[in-house]
């Protein structure tokens, strides 16, 4: 798979994009700027962006309530994702959804998803949607792997393999669900060995390298397209925060902690980008003003956007 300088700095950019939003809204929610919970996707950038590097707009995703890396991957915007953030009428979902629950349809992101595991099934109706109006979009589902062990993820790669969908499906495996261990919730070490029951391949891969991340998706995606059905990726990675910010993640061990940080996915990148002669320091020193510069003007447009009012109570409200 050839992966060349465009490639590559379009991912840095990306990668950079996720990270510097989820530090922006560390600081805006311990400013009690931002309500509810956030879960920051910190550390496991590279996943969805060697993902979503292989989709195009009428692809479709869905994500779950660790999402922010998600969306922006797919090429959501970051004034209306920060303006949901605040609960702001202009935002994604009009300050309703918050951070756990927006969407784009437009661009083929069906939603967040605060209920674990949520999401496989609706990817697996998008599928089924694609082939039945017979393009050759595919839909992805993003989860972790602690929603591997829910009926939602048997019954969805069941009936993806059973009817061949265009369907692949990402599992996020940061090794703790919540604040319980993988190897406490479960008895495989990869969670790539389940895809053998439904007769489909498993893939495990480092989830920190958006190369490997790249390869083993485009491949998926590919096979999809072709109509050869689904795949199961797993990718192992690591949240740098706790479960929710707040969370001080003491459950983690400081070894190890240490260890992932090591890891982390922007440095490597930044590293092989220099290495391969694709950007120089100030390259990179630019890059990082030009998102700086977009998540403040994010943060401006969220500030300087209305609160819903009572006459917005009814809006968006659906009723059969």
């Amino acid at each position: 798979m050839k992966v060349d300088s465009v490639l590559l700095l379009g991912m840095y950019e990306s990668m950079l994009r996720i990270r510097q939003f989820e530090n922006k809204a560390i600081e805006l929610f311990a400013a009690q700027k931002v309500p509810g919970f956030v879960h920051l996707y910190i550390g496991e950038e590279a996943i969805a962006v060697g993902v979503c590097a292989c989709l195009g707009d009428r692809d479709y995703i869905t994500s779950t309530h660790r999402g922010h890396g998600h969306l922006i991957a797919k090429g959501g915007r970051l004034d209306l994702m920060m303006a949901e953030l605040y609960g702001r009428a202009s935002g994604y979902c009009h300050g309703k959804g918050g951070s756990m629950h927006i969407a784009d349809a437009n661009l083929g992101i069906l939603g967040a998803n605060g209920i674990v595991g949520a999401g496989m099934p609706i990817a697996g109706g998008a599928a089924f949607a694609c082939r039945y109006r017979d393009t050759d979009a595919v839909a992805v589902a993003f989860f972790g792997d602690g929603a591997s062990n829910r009926g939602t993820f048997h019954e969805s790669l069941n009936l993806a393999s059973t009817f061949k969908l265009p369907a692949v499906f990402v599992c996020e495996n940061n090794l703790y669900g919540i604040s319980n261990r993988q190897s406490h919730h479960m008895n495989v070490t990869d969670v790539s060995d389940r895809a053998g029951a439904y007769g489909i391949p498993g893939v495990t891969v480092d989830g920190n390298d958006v190369v490997a991340v790249y390869e083993a998706a485009s491949e998926a995606v590919a096979r999809a397209r072709r109509g050869d059905g689904p795949t199961l990726l797993e990718y192992k990675t690591w949240r740098q925060r706790g479960h929710f910010e707040g969370d001080p993640g003491t459950y983690k061990d400081p070894a190890e902690q240490k260890a992932w940080i090591a890891r982390d996915p922007l440095p490597r990148l930044e590293k092989q980008l220099q290495d391969f002669g694709f950007a120089d320091a100030a390259a990179i020193r630019a890059l990082h003003d030009k998102v700086d510069a977009e998540i403040a003007a994010a943060v401006r447009f969220a500030e300087e956007s209305r609160l819903p009012g009572a006459g917005d109570l009814l809006s968006d409200v659906y009723a059969a």
